[in-house]
């Protein structure tokens, strides 16, 4: 199977459990995520949240939809200030235990996985946005940060 880019959309910041998230979907460029697997991801979501830690209340979610029947969602939490921490659901993809291929049909990924290399973009891009406005400030400006996303368009390469 030849690589291929796939299409990054920022749909703009969503506050949940009291997380303020940036968002992210990925998906075929020809196949854009359907409002149903959306809605089924977004229902999810709470149950991805770590509990606060003193550290600013953020993160961003990551909704990828498979070139085959899978959708995947990922949350990323700051937390001790400078760490990662990372929540995912998967439906659609019995090879990743899903008990069926409905891909509204979510349930909690226990593996140890952080992410494919079209999501790992957008870690890449997460990293250096917390550096420039939460940790090298001598104010950390979380608002900044939630209006700083990676850009649209192709990701992957």
């Amino acid at each position: 199977m030849a690589f291929r880019d796939k299409h990054l959309r920022t749909p703009g910041p969503t506050t949940v459990a009291g997380r303020q998230l940036k968002r992210y979907h990925i998906d075929q460029p020809e196949r854009p995520i359907e409002p149903e697997v959306e809605k089924a991801a977004y229902d999810v979501l709470p149950t991805l949240l770590p509990e606060p830690d003193g550290t600013p209340p953020a993160g961003w979610v990551v909704l990828h939809r498979g070139a085959d029947t899978g959708a995947y969602l990922l949350a990323y939490s700051w937390t001790w200030d400078n760490a990662v921490e990372v929540g995912v659901a998967v439906a659609g993809q019995p090879a990743l235990d899903c008990p069926d291929e409905d891909p509204t049909h979510f349930v909690p990924l226990n593996r140890p996985g952080v992410g494919c290399v079209w999501e790992l973009s957008v870690l890449e891009h997460e990293r250096a946005a917390w550096i420039r406005h939460v940790l090298a400030p001598e104010r950390p400006d979380v608002e900044a940060y939630l209006v700083d996303a990676h850009a649209e368009g192709p990701v992957g390469r």
